[in-house]
């Protein structure tokens, strides 16, 4: 029988990217803009891409012979300024964490200041604190190559 845990972490990733506010937003908004930074396009499927409060991003990626997926919720938009969403990831069919992310865009010194704020809780040791900032880390050097 697997051996049930659910660990909880926070972790905030501050950037300046050397773009304005509205263009670091579409980086998000806009699903084309998106594709560009947020999974690779050989091995990423995109189910689903509704940017609106309420509205769901379905996606599913293929990585080291593991399928993941990815299922977000918009909660809370303000153009140009603020992200809410919570989402979930699974590996090969079973979730591995439920997390709540908030973006805040500020302008400042010719860009944007960037923060990432997430909540996460991992489930059963399959995913970590750790792990997932290393991700978003990395999903957040492939934005600033996009913009």
């Amino acid at each position: 029988m697997t051996e049930r845990s659910a660990l909880h972490d926070t972790f905030r990733i501050d950037r300046h990217f050397d773009a304005e506010p509205a263009r670091v937003f579409r980086a998000f908004a806009d699903p084309s803009a998106k594709a560009k930074w947020f999974g690779s396009p050989a091995d990423t499927r995109r189910e689903s891409f509704d940017f609106r409060e309420g509205g769901r991003e379905v996606m599913e990626s293929v990585f080291e012979n593991s399928r993941y997926g990815y299922i977000a919720t918009y909660t809370d938009i303000v153009m140009d300024e603020r992200i809410v969403y919570t989402y979930e990831m699974t590996m090969n069919g079973r979730r591995i964490s439920v997390s709540v992310a908030t973006i805040e865009l500020r302008a400042g010194a010719g860009g944007t200041d960037f923060t990432l704020t997430e909540q996460g809780v991992y489930l059963d040791g399959l995913d970590n604190s750790a792990q997932r900032r290393q991700g978003t880390e990395d999903l957040m050097d492939a934005l600033a190559k996009s913009l």
